[in-house]
């Protein structure tokens, strides 16, 4: 194996996150500064939002609603024939 081609591990790596809370891991960085950890991230503490500036989201909802009330609405091939075969039989029968 060549030597000093690995970068130096530091087992008191300090994690800093902006929350505040602060704790210690191993890792080739001395610090390390995180914006989320698991006392702030939103999956985490059950509290999770969206920053819809744009409406995106709300878009994005009425569109799958709209889709899904239009495939409600319609019939696909298979229900189209075993109803024209129900028609069939229903006018065969009232003639006999």
């Amino acid at each position: 194996m060549k030597k000093k081609i690995h970068p130096e591990y530091n087992e008191d790596c300090v994690v800093s996150c902006a929350c505040g809370k602060t704790f210690t891991t191993g890792s080739t960085m001395k610090e390390i500064r995180v914006e989320l950890c698991n006392q702030c991230h939103p999956f985490y503490t059950g509290k999770q939002k969206f920053v819809d500036t744009a409406r995106r989201v709300e878009k994005y909802q009425e569109k799958v609603s709209k889709v899904a009330a239009a495939a409600a609405g319609r019939k696909g091939k298979k229900v189209k024939k075993a109803e024209s075969a129900a028609k069939k039989v229903a006018k065969k029968a009232a003639k006999a």
